[in-house]
């Protein structure tokens, strides 16, 4: 084991080694010792959607509206700004102009698309 690189990356192989065999060892162990009951023999009453006591009404999937949808990639947009402004905001003194230069243009681009999403009216919720 004189070779540097093994040494330094033994470590990770060996977390790879346990992690692929709790990942193997653990479902094939639920296979092997879990309950095997098959679904017919079942109570039929166990596959009836319930929820919070009351029946189910309608279907159990049905679609959802695209604004959910809009919504969840705005809050994602705006995560991915607070995760570049952080850094940023620390190491503003050492940056000089030019860090500041292209965080404004950022934040200029960032501004635009926020106002072109309310100008769309997208942030409405009714």
């Amino acid at each position: 084991m004189d070779n540097p690189i093994i040494v330094d990356y033994l470590p990770i192989f060996m977390l790879l080694l346990v992690a692929l065999f709790f990942a193997l060892l653990l479902p094939a162990l639920s296979l092997l010792l879990g309950p095997k009951r098959s679904p017919e023999n079942a109570a039929p009453h166990k596959y009836v959607a319930y929820e919070s006591g009351m029946a189910a009404i309608g279907e159990a999937q049905r679609r959802l509206p695209v604004k959910f949808y809009r919504i969840a990639v705005l809050f994602i947009l705006f995560d991915v700004d607070i995760i570049l402004l952080v850094p940023w905001a620390v190491t503003f003194r050492d940056l000089g102009f030019y860090g500041l230069a292209v965080m404004g243009v950022f934040m200029f681009l960032f501004i635009l698309g926020d106002v072109w999403v309310w100008k769309k009216g997208i942030l409405e919720w009714e």
